[in-house]
Protein backbone atom coordinates (compact mmCIF):
# COMPACT_ATOMS: atom_id res chain seq x y z
CA UNK A 1 0.00 0.00 0.00
CA UNK A 2 1.39 3.40 -0.99
CA UNK A 3 1.97 5.89 1.81
CA UNK A 4 -0.17 9.00 1.76
CA UNK A 5 2.08 12.06 1.49
CA UNK A 6 0.57 14.99 3.34
CA UNK A 7 1.68 17.97 5.40
CA UNK A 8 -0.24 19.09 8.48
CA UNK A 9 -0.71 22.47 10.13
CA UNK A 10 -3.00 23.81 12.84
CA UNK A 11 -4.40 27.32 12.59
CA UNK A 12 -6.34 29.29 15.18
CA UNK A 13 -8.21 32.59 15.18
CA UNK A 14 -10.52 33.72 18.01
CA UNK A 15 -12.22 30.45 18.98
CA UNK A 16 -11.95 28.86 15.51
CA UNK A 17 -9.57 25.93 15.09
CA UNK A 18 -8.52 24.58 11.68
CA UNK A 19 -6.68 21.35 10.99
CA UNK A 20 -5.21 21.67 7.50
CA UNK A 21 -3.74 18.87 5.40
CA UNK A 22 -1.78 19.66 2.23
CA UNK A 23 -1.53 16.83 -0.27
CA UNK A 24 0.30 17.01 -3.60
CA UNK A 25 -2.38 17.49 -6.27
CA UNK A 26 -4.12 19.92 -8.57
CA UNK A 27 -5.33 22.71 -6.27
CA UNK A 28 -8.64 21.25 -5.09
CA UNK A 29 -10.03 22.52 -1.76
CA UNK A 30 -12.34 20.72 0.69
CA UNK A 31 -13.52 22.27 3.95
CA UNK A 32 -15.41 20.01 6.36
CA UNK A 33 -16.19 17.68 3.46
CA UNK A 34 -17.79 20.46 1.39
CA UNK A 35 -16.55 22.26 -1.70
CA UNK A 36 -14.55 25.42 -0.97
CA UNK A 37 -17.03 27.80 -2.65
CA UNK A 38 -19.93 26.14 -0.83
CA UNK A 39 -18.34 26.57 2.61
CA UNK A 40 -16.83 30.06 2.27
CA UNK A 41 -19.60 32.08 0.64
CA UNK A 42 -18.12 35.59 0.51
CA UNK A 43 -15.20 36.59 -1.69
CA UNK A 44 -13.38 38.07 1.32
CA UNK A 45 -13.41 34.69 3.11
CA UNK A 46 -12.18 32.88 0.00
CA UNK A 47 -9.33 35.32 -0.58
CA UNK A 48 -8.29 35.12 3.10
CA UNK A 49 -8.23 31.31 3.12
CA UNK A 50 -6.28 31.02 -0.16
CA UNK A 51 -3.85 33.86 0.55
CA UNK A 52 -1.04 31.66 1.89
CA UNK A 53 -0.74 29.53 -1.24
CA UNK A 54 -1.04 32.63 -3.43
CA UNK A 55 1.90 34.32 -1.65
CA UNK A 56 4.27 31.40 -2.29
CA UNK A 57 2.71 30.71 -5.74
CA UNK A 58 1.89 27.05 -5.06
CA UNK A 59 -1.90 27.31 -5.57
CA UNK A 60 -2.11 24.52 -8.14
CA UNK A 61 0.49 22.25 -6.51
CA UNK A 62 -1.51 21.09 -3.49
CA UNK A 63 -4.94 19.74 -2.67
CA UNK A 64 -6.09 21.24 0.63
CA UNK A 65 -8.28 19.34 3.06
CA UNK A 66 -9.34 21.44 6.05
CA UNK A 67 -11.30 20.39 9.10
CA UNK A 68 -12.64 23.47 10.88
CA UNK A 69 -14.68 23.81 14.04
CA UNK A 70 -15.98 26.52 16.35
CA UNK A 71 -16.04 30.27 15.77
CA UNK A 72 -17.56 32.20 12.90
CA UNK A 73 -16.94 31.60 9.21
CA UNK A 74 -14.59 34.59 8.82
CA UNK A 75 -12.49 33.50 11.79
CA UNK A 76 -12.46 29.99 10.33
CA UNK A 77 -11.13 31.36 7.03
CA UNK A 78 -8.29 33.08 8.90
CA UNK A 79 -7.62 29.87 10.86
CA UNK A 80 -7.36 27.95 7.56
CA UNK A 81 -4.92 30.61 6.31
CA UNK A 82 -2.64 30.10 9.30
CA UNK A 83 -2.93 26.30 9.19
CA UNK A 84 -1.97 26.30 5.52
CA UNK A 85 1.08 28.45 6.29
CA UNK A 86 2.22 26.06 9.02
CA UNK A 87 1.72 23.05 6.75
CA UNK A 88 3.78 24.75 4.01
CA UNK A 89 6.65 25.21 6.46
CA UNK A 90 6.49 21.49 7.20
CA UNK A 91 6.71 20.91 3.43
CA UNK A 92 9.56 23.36 2.84
CA UNK A 93 11.20 25.23 5.79
CA UNK A 94 12.76 27.73 3.36
CA UNK A 95 9.31 29.26 2.76
CA UNK A 96 9.26 30.50 6.37
CA UNK A 97 10.93 33.84 5.56
CA UNK A 98 8.41 34.75 2.83
CA UNK A 99 5.43 33.69 4.96
CA UNK A 100 6.70 35.55 8.01
CA UNK A 101 7.23 38.73 5.97
CA UNK A 102 3.55 38.59 4.96
CA UNK A 103 2.49 38.07 8.60
CA UNK A 104 0.93 34.67 7.91
CA UNK A 105 2.66 32.89 10.79
CA UNK A 106 1.64 35.34 13.50
CA UNK A 107 -1.24 34.24 15.70
CA UNK A 108 -3.82 37.02 16.03
CA UNK A 109 -4.19 37.20 19.81
CA UNK A 110 -7.28 39.43 19.84
CA UNK A 111 -10.15 37.71 21.64
CA UNK A 112 -13.62 38.63 22.77
CA UNK A 113 -13.52 40.54 26.06
CA UNK A 114 -15.45 38.93 28.90
CA UNK A 115 -18.65 40.36 30.29
CA UNK A 116 -18.19 41.92 33.72
CA UNK A 117 -20.63 41.56 36.61
CA UNK A 118 -22.80 44.58 37.33
CA UNK A 119 -22.67 45.57 33.66
CA UNK A 120 -24.67 44.81 30.54
CA UNK A 121 -21.61 43.70 28.56
CA UNK A 122 -17.83 43.86 28.48
CA UNK A 123 -17.80 47.66 28.48
CA UNK A 124 -21.46 48.71 28.26
CA UNK A 125 -23.08 49.70 31.57
CA UNK A 126 -26.72 49.50 32.57
CA UNK A 127 -28.54 52.78 31.93
CA UNK A 128 -28.14 55.24 34.82
CA UNK A 129 -31.13 57.20 36.10
CA UNK A 130 -30.82 60.09 38.55
CA UNK A 131 -34.53 60.03 39.43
Amino acid sequence: MADLVQYYGTGRRKSAIARVFLRPGTGEWKVNGKAFEEYFVTEQQRVAAKRTLAVVELSSSFDVVANVRSGGVTAQADAVKMGTARALIEFNPELRKALKAEGLLTRDARMKERKKYGQRGARARFQFSKR
